[in-house]
């Protein structure tokens, strides 16, 4: 399967509504990261929890986020970054990235 992004892409977690088992971190719905990596294909997680196959495999990508950005109030320097594994189907493109 052909991963969506790449390495550098902007991208913007979907705000979805969160019923059953979630992987993706409430924290970073509705912002905006750049693809760090692709991961690989993997099944899908959320579907695996309710002892399904997780077919068709999905695409697990690590997003960087900037601090400042998820967490206003953040204290720290300006240049800190937290990583998160977030699958494709959660992602879509996005025009830009805060800094």
């Amino acid at each position: 399967m052909a991963a969506k992004f790449k390495p550098g892409d902007p991208v913007a977690v979907r705000r979805a509504p969160s019923i059953g088992h979630l992987r993706t971190p409430h924290y970073v719905k509705g912002r905006t990261g750049v693809v760090e990596r692709v991961c690989g294909d993997f099944a899908n997680p959320e579907e695996l929890a309710y002892a399904r196959d997780g077919l068709p495999l999905r695409a697990l990508y690590r997003v960087r986020f900037n601090q400042h950005h998820l967490w206003p109030e953040y204290t720290g320097p300006d240049g800190d970054t937290v990583d998160v594994e977030i699958f494709e189907h959660w992602l879509e493109p996005a025009e830009d990235v805060p800094n």
